[in-house]
């Protein structure tokens, strides 16, 4: 047992796991298979192994957990620093922000009435429960939808971040009410945060830039990162919306044209500020990977596997993803118009939807719910979305061939001849 469990042994697994990851990735850029359901499959693979090693006690909880803060915090600082404020853009901001707020909002109701109806939670559980199940992935979208034009990545840049923050933030109200603590104060101590979270958002952002850009040592990178995860944590025990702080650091040093205009221009060293963004960037992206993998991998590997063969299970995931692609359609159709695909399919839940499901409140946990419900929609809208973004591809290609077979796309498709070269 102590040798199976080395130092050495586990230097060696995390080493494969990060390739085998890289690996993954490869192929869901060429495939569109989310890079997340193999990286559940490995876990999966993983626990058979580990119990078939005498391991299959081992607690993996605490790792998850801590993953999963983390993750959340590189994903969110990862898609802030995506994020380009300008006034052309306003409009897709918007209503990327409405389909969110009102996808959100409506995913909740349906899910939670379907919970009642066929489990029997309390208004309250039943709410509690539907929230994580309404919550768009960015850790799976962000990476998913690098191949789509740019009007379209950028609207589900936008939605998925929207999407985890309200998320979050709606979750968290819910259960300050549950717990009637001393923070529970309703919808006006609500808001109170809120603003309260906002102003040292925006404080603490310049604070730091303006800090780091005079900081000459080459480890200030990792430095920063501390800070940021220091200060969401400190957030969390003041019952802040913590996340609101990362996304308003990320969107101020990536906007620092727009942040620092006018008089606050002559304390910013924009080459310096660059550098720190750029650096920033390559750094965030590859500890979101390296996160996102192992949360992923451990996931799977604390799935009970057995609560998938109930038809209850079956059926109520599949009420609930029905909902959640009749309301995406709708709220497409009444935002965005008729050119909807795929973004219509492109609805994932994951790393939010897990992290916040452990994290439901002693008060409201339903000893009724399975797990297996959790990974049945979290497989069913990965699965979706990737057979959305093939059908897009293939219909892409489609529209190519097309446009070449016709004569006037064939002009514009064919290679110049040598004799229009010389001419020209």
């Amino acid at each position: 047992m102590e040798e199976i469990l080395s130092s050495y042994n586990f230097i060696i697994g995390f080493s494969i796991i990060i390739i085998l990851s890289f690996f993954f990735s490869e192929v869901a850029r060429k495939t569109n298979i989310p890079s997340v359901l193999m990286l559940i499959a490995l876990g999966i693979g993983l626990q058979f192994g580990l119990e078939a090693l005498g391991l299959g006690e081992l607690d993996f909880f605490p790792i998850l957990e801590v993953l999963g803060i983390v993750g959340l915090i590189m994903i969110v600082l990862e898609a802030a620093l995506e994020l380009e404020l300008k006034r052309e853009k306003l409009l897709p901001i918007a209503i990327a922000f409405l389909v969110a707020l009102v996808g959100l909002g409506l995913s909740m109701w349906v899910a939670a009435i379907i919970l009642q109806e066929f489990l029997g939670m309390s208004t309250e559980s039943a709410w509690m429960y539907a929230t994580p199940l309404s919550i768009l992935s960015s850790a799976i979208i962000i990476p998913s939808v690098s191949g789509l034009s740019e009007h379209k990545k950028e609207f589900h840049i936008y939605e998925s971040t929207f999407s985890d923050i309200l998320g979050i933030m709606v979750f968290y109200f819910l259960a300050g009410q549950l717990e009637a603590s001393e923070h529970s104060s309703g919808l006006t101590g609500f808001s109170l945060n809120l603003l309260l979270t906002l102003v040292i958002s925006v404080i603490a952002s310049y604070l730091i830039i303006l800090i780091f850009q005079n900081i000459r040592s080459h480890t200030k990178l990792f430095m920063l990162i501390a800070v940021l995860l220091l200060l969401y944590a400190i957030g969390k025990k003041m019952h802040l919306s913590s996340l609101i702080i990362i996304l308003i650091f990320g969107l101020l040093i990536a906007n620092m044209n727009v942040f620092f205009s006018g008089r606050l221009s002559k304390w910013l060293h924009l080459e310096k500020a660059n550098s720190i963004y750029e650096g920033l960037h390559v750094l965030t992206m590859e500890a979101a990977f390296v996160v996102r993998t192992f949360f992923f991998v451990i996931f799977g590997l604390t799935i009970a596997l057995d609560s998938l063969g109930s038809l209850d299970v079956a059926l109520i995931s599949l009420l609930i993803l029905a909902s959640i692609y009749l309301i995406r359609y709708l709220l497409l159709r009444v935002f965005v118009g008729k050119d909807i695909v795929p973004q219509l399919f492109i609805a994932p839940r994951g790393l939010i939807t897990i992290l916040l499901f452990y994290d439901i409140p002693d008060e409201a946990t339903f000893p009724g719910f399975e797990s297996g419900i959790l990974l049945f929609i979290i497989m069913g809208t990965s699965l979706i979305m990737t057979f959305g973004m093939i059908y897009d591809k293939r219909r892409s290609g489609q529209s190519i061939r097309q446009a070449m077979n016709t004569p006037i796309g064939y002009e514009r498709w064919k290679a110049p001849s040598i004799e229009e070269i010389n001419k020209s």
